[in-house]
């Protein structure tokens, strides 16, 4: 076999790879938007999972790995991640905005079953709707990354960045060790087990907005817990 040829078989060989797991890349684009607001659009998460998976067909070495989805699933969802990270959607008014939103909600679902609308956040805030609504789906897309990720948003990043990872891995489970078990089944399914709020709910029997309080109440204790 001459060298051209072999180059195009080893090629051939590795976009079959590729092709073989498709699905599995597919699959983890529609799960992780199911997660995001309908503004990010699932053939743009796919389209950058597929991308990374051939990249990473072409330089996998079997003799290193034995598993070629076991090697490439991590680094193709991570993938994903960082494309919603390039969006830079938390600029630093939306950050004060995001908190200010959080702090009302909170508020109001002491005597209500649901969040207020966009509008009513709106009039209170003397902000215009779609400020608001773009505020709220910046934050929303937060809500699916890394836990690391959400510590190191906004003025606090530079306080948490100079915490060691194993303080911060113990801060984390006295936090959650002082919450009800219904309180960490939600961090536990919504983090490692990546199910929906809508999913959570049915299961615990819990409203989204209320999941979605503890979640924003858990990363509020680990920020003030460790003096950012």
């Amino acid at each position: 076999m001459t060298g051209n040829a072999y180059t195009n078989d080893l090629k051939h060989k590795e976009d079959e790879l590729a092709i073989q797991y498709l699905p599995a890349v597919k699959a983890m684009a529609y799960r992780l938007k199911e997660r995001l607001p309908s503004s990010v659009d699932f053939s743009d998460l796919s389209a950058i999972g597929t991308e990374e998976l051939i990249k990473l067909a072409r330089r996998y070495d079997e003799a290193l790995n034995d598993s070629f989805w076991g090697y490439a699933k991590k680094r193709v969802y991570g993938a994903m991640l960082d494309y919603l990270r390039s969006l830079d959607i938390l600029s630093r008014a939306s950050r004060k905005l995001v908190k200010a939103i959080d702090y009302i909600v909170e508020e109001h679902l002491l005597t209500h079953d649901e969040e207020p609308t966009d509008l009513e956040l709106a009039e209170l805030l003397d902000e215009s709707v779609e400020k608001v609504h773009d505020a709220r789906i910046a934050s929303t897309i937060y809500t699916v990354m890394p836990l690391h990720d959400q510590l190191h948003i906004g003025d606090e990043g530079a306080a948490l960045a100079q915490v060691e990872k194993d303080q911060l891995v113990d801060v984390i489970k006295t936090i959650l060790s002082a919450y009800k078990e219904r309180e960490q089944m939600i961090i536990q399914l919504y983090y490692f087990e990546e199910l929906t709020l809508k999913e959570i709910s049915d299961i615990l029997d819990i409203t989204e907005s209320r999941i979605s309080q503890i979640h924003k109440s858990v990363i509020q204790k680990i920020k003030e817990s460790i003096g950012a």
